[in-house]
């Protein structure tokens, strides 16, 4: 990748975020699987991607369909046997392509053996693994903290008389990583999965690790119409705590023995573009990480932008990662597409827009299609959060619905068995044979674009200077002196112009794929248009 050296290869790379469960099913029962995922591979490195990122295959009682670990080094037989997540391994590599997995380290399963004998006694050997914390004279819970599944976040346990934490479901109590032993079981974990050949990590809710000892309560925070609890709480004392950073750098220098790995973190913070800094900046952070700022409902130049500068302010040096889309929220096509005139021609935007950015990009499945979030009925919910807080917030299952694959085929060619989560009928049009038969589709432009990419060094490792034009229109110039690329696109529903500022002399770059011109410095584009040019010094 250009002057960075392979130990630099995530940055700016575009990373293919795969969901296990709904990606291929190879054996009919209904649910994805890692071989099926290994016979795609082909097709995924066909994009121009850099790797992928895999969500959870771990041995799992699926109460969070695996983000609840009940053995963190083996593969659930749902998805296959560890011997298949080897054989995925090696075809990745084979066709150019990294490997990073996700490590759940915030929480475990209640079925986890740890949890199992920490929940026996107050003087077993695991009895600190989880935190643990005696109720109120009145019995109560010992502080207000509340889950983001809903309810308070404490749960009984009558064989110890305790509390235990949990911030998500009562099925994934809070590990203590506190513990000195609770961190090297972490340790060895990762290890496990270094040793295996991964090239690294998505660290799942990485600054949830560790809790305020104090149990001090959350403050209030007012909100006019919560979707959920916990959002009327700020909840500073159970999440991104300063002591989660005096981890950082222990699992740091473990990725540091291996070549060539890196490790990206999951933010969810209030304040988001900070905690990415603190997490990421310096050799003893994580590598880089991304947070929800991209994955909500505000939309438009202006909030790109002053969030992309925001992020620069704070840190030049701290390397960020962005998402339009993932398995936790709305699709891109549906959140800030709705109202789309042109679904595709948004959906192309997108992909440009987000592999343009200074960062590096989680693409994921599906987004190469332009599917939108699909509609499901409460009957097939399998959510635990959309089935708790429907109908006002309806869950993630729609954005996890299986990948269409044949248009005509049962199933849209992911199963011969009906699948875990029902197909959208406004999906199978845009599977991918329907696509790859289209030399306009979305699909095709990815393709393209992805490729088109990879020939401007300054796309991928550039540094980022935005220019001053009004809404809709958001531009920036990516690198500089020769290579610098002038970097244009309409995010709005009519046509706009704009003109580079006076010290900007450009030509227009062909083969980019979007539509609209460069003419005598003035820029036209359409509804969801896109210019790319050279910056002539």
């Amino acid at each position: 990748m250009g002057e960075q050296g392979m130990g630099d290869w995530w940055r700016g790379a575009v990373i293919y975020q795969i969901y296990p469960r709904s990606f291929l099913d190879s054996n009919g029962d209904g649910v994805g699987d890692l071989p099926g995922i290994t016979s795609r591979l082909g097709y995924v490195a066909g994009l121009g991607v850099d790797g992928i990122w895999l969500s959870p295959f771990f041995t799992s009682p699926m109460k969070d369909f695996g983000y609840d670990v009940a053995d963190y080094r083996d593969v659930d037989p749902l998805f296959g046997r560890l011997s298949d997540f080897d054989a995925l391994l090696a075809e990745a590599h084979r066709l150019g392509l990294k490997v990073i997995v996700d490590q759940v380290y915030s929480h475990s399963s209640d079925r986890h053996p740890w949890f199992e004998e920490s929940r026996q006694s107050r003087d077993n050997p695991k009895a600190d693994w989880y935190v643990w914390v005696d109720p109120k004279p009145d019995g109560s819970p010992p502080n207000n903290w509340l889950a983001v599944f809903g309810g308070v976040a404490w749960e009984w346990e009558p064989r110890r008389r305790q509390y235990y934490l949990h911030n998500f479901l009562k099925e994934q109590p809070d590990l203590n990583l506190h513990d000195p032993q609770v961190q090297q079981a972490v340790l060895e974990t990762a290890a496990f999965w270094l040793d295996r050949g991964v090239d690294g990590f998505r660290l799942d809710v990485a600054n949830f690790f560790m809790h305020d000892l104090a149990l001090r309560d959350n403050p209030a925070r007012p909100h006019p119409a919560p979707d959920k609890p916990s959002y009327l709480q700020r909840q500073i004392y159970n999440r991104t705590r300063p002591e989660t950073l005096e981890f950082v750098p222990k699992l740091r220098a473990l990725l540091d023995r291996y070549p060539d790995r890196m490790a990206v973190a999951e933010i969810a913070a209030e304040d988001q573009l900070a905690t990415m800094v603190a997490y990421t900046e310096g050799p003893e952070r994580y590598h880089t990480a991304y947070s929800f700022v991209f994955l909500g409902p505000e939309f438009g130049a202006r909030f790109i932008r002053d969030n992309v500068e925001r992020m620069l302010a704070l840190s030049a040096e701290a390397w960020p990662s962005w998402a339009f889309s993932n398995h936790d929220v709305v699709r891109v096509a549906t959140r800030w597409g709705r109202d789309a005139a042109d679904p595709a021609a948004f959906a192309k935007q997108m992909i440009a827009l987000l592999t343009s950015l200074r960062g590096t990009a989680f693409l994921y499945q599906g987004e190469e299609l332009g599917l939108p979030h699909a509609e499901v009925p409460f009957e097939k919910l399998k959510d635990p959060e959309g089935i708790t807080f429907w109908p006002r917030h309806k869950g993630r299952d729609g954005a996890r619905t299986p990948m269409p694959w044949a248009q005509e085929a049962p199933y849209a060619g992911f199963s011969s068995a009906e699948p875990w989560l029902p197909i959208d009928p406004r999906h199978p049009p845009l599977a991918v044979d329907a696509q790859e038969a289209d030399p306009g589709s979305v699909l095709a432009f990815t393709r393209s674009f992805l490729a088109w990419r990879k020939g401007h060094e300054a796309l991928i490792a550039g540094d980022i200077r935005f220019l001053d034009t009004p809404e809709p229109v958001l531009a920036f110039v990516r690198g500089t002196g020769d290579g610098a690329v002038f970097c244009a696109f309409n995010l709005g529903s009519g046509d706009a112009s704009t003109s580079p500022s006076a010290d900007l002399d450009v030509e227009p770059l062909d083969g980019h794929g979007l539509r609209g011109s460069v003419d005598s410095g003035a820029v036209r584009m359409p509804p969801h248009g896109g210019v790319f040019a050279r910056v002539r010094c």
